[in-house]
């Protein structure tokens, strides 16, 4: 199949019906080879990742609206101007492949439009780019709504700005290395025994960077669990939770598990529950425990209503990685900025109250609760917590002392790009 079809495909998945981009791009992964997919990944994530510019120049050279019959035509077209604007490819190679699609759509008549459109943007690129630095959507290339959220969550002009920039890079590619098995000095002298350039990451003492993203099945000891592919803010729940030998552990809404290994990978002998409300997320857990050589007991179950699940034992130490928005980690998700709607807030934040009041009482006494989220909003973050607190006199906030983070009034808040991390926040809780 056509690579740019294929793009238009993927993105009017997302578009129209809400699908996640890794789900679409999967879809197409069997049915193109390892150089096709590698620029259907590119392209599909830029046209996602910079939707709200492209639209913003679609409009300054599409004088009449597309049909809504039509929108594969539109997509098509930001998928051209997404080669010409962010790419390294040829401008006339972009405009001949792209209009060649149009004959794939069987839409010949569109062929003069994409055409014209594409090569009047070439002509007008100059004066479109002053009419996108005088327009905060086209400019940071995120929705109105949550441009204008983050604007006014992070008030300091350096630290909205950084995040809506840093949100439209590409992240790096981080490692966890199981180093029970293999010290990082070793691991890295490993990989440039096969010309992988590496560095190590600053605060988890597992994390490795790479210098240029690669698949999975070219890292030495992936197969065997020695290796994973884990965001450096990521692993810093293992280290802040500290879990201790033989303790009882509830990692609630687990799936994809990146948490649940660590855990396990620094101290084996944790009688370890990983929680999660769909079944066939922890499939995926499970292949990597497998994959690992570890062992948890998983459950598919709702962590709001733990009197249809839990068995009565308490719990030396939760890792309540909470349902969130998802803000800190558009750079790895740009498709956040499509699916998410501002409405989605309020209901997050009433079920991330809801998860830490259903799990409290499954707490021992002196027993910590880890509260994560991969957002940068404060009202899911510090201020659920100083709420959390206020109403529950038995718990108590552990300061967490790192040279990471911004300090907030309760927990610690990662912006993106932070030293290279994704967005993150954390809280630790302890039980009087």
């Amino acid at each position: 199949m056509n690579s740019r079809l294929t793009v238009v495909k993927i993105v009017l998945q997302i578009v129209q019906h809400g699908r996640n981009l890794p789900d679409a791009i999967a879809q197409y992964a069997d049915k193109t080879d390892d150089n096709d997919r590698s620029l259907i990944q590119a392209m599909s994530y830029g046209v996602i990742r910079f939707y709200p510019r492209l639209i913003f120049i679609s409009k300054q050279l599409i004088t009449k609206p597309l049909k809504s019959k039509d929108q594969d035509v539109l997509i098509l077209i930001l998928t051209g101007l997404y080669q010409l604007s962010e790419m390294r490819i040829p401008n006339h190679a972009a405009v001949s492949e792209t209009v060649k699609v149009t004959k794939a759509l069987k839409k010949p008549w569109a062929k003069n439009l994409v055409n014209a459109v594409l090569r009047n943007y070439l002509r007008q690129a100059e004066v479109i780019n002053l009419k996108i630095a005088a327009n905060e959507e086209a400019l940071y290339a995120h929705p109105t709504w949550l441009l204008k959220l983050i604007q006014k969550r992070w008030p300091e002009k350096e630290q909205w700005q950084n995040t809506l920039n840093n949100n439209n890079q590409n992240p790096p590619m981080t490692l966890r290395l199981n180093t029970r098995n293999i010290s990082r000095e070793d691991y890295i002298a490993l990989l440039a025994q096969h010309e992988i350039n590496a560095t190590k990451g600053k605060y988890s003492t597992d994390a490795i960077y790479l210098e240029k993203p690669l698949q999975v099945s070219q890292l030495p000891l992936f197969n065997e669990g020695k290796v994973s592919v884990q965001d450096e803010a990521a692993q810093l729940a293992a280290i802040l939770l500290n879990p201790q030998k033989s303790e009882r552990i509830l990692d609630a809404c687990a799936a994809p598990g990146g948490k649940t290994l660590h855990l396990l990978e620094r101290e084996n002998t944790l009688d370890l529950l990983a929680l999660d409300i769909e079944k066939h997320r922890l499939e995926k857990v499970q292949e990597n425990l497998t994959r690992c050589q570890l062992n948890a007991n998983l459950l598919a179950a709702n962590a709001f209503t733990p009197d249809t699940w839990w068995d009565g034992q308490l719990f030396d130490r939760i890792l309540l990685d909470a349902p969130c928005s998802a803000t800190g980690v558009i750079r790895r998700h740009p498709d956040i900025k499509l699916l998410r709607q501002y409405d989605d807030i309020k209901n997050l934040t009433q079920d991330q109250a809801q998860i830490l009041q259903a799990l409290w009482p499954l707490l021992k006494p002196t027993g910590m609760l880890l509260y994560a989220t991969c957002s940068v909003l404060p009202e899911e973050n510090t201020l659920q917590i100083e709420h959390f607190l206020s109403q529950h006199e038995n718990a108590k906030l552990i300061p967490i002392k790192t040279e990471w983070g911004l300090q907030q009034i309760a927990g610690k808040q990662i912006l993106p790009g932070e030293d290279g991390m994704d967005g993150f926040y954390y809280a630790l809780l302890q039980k009087n």
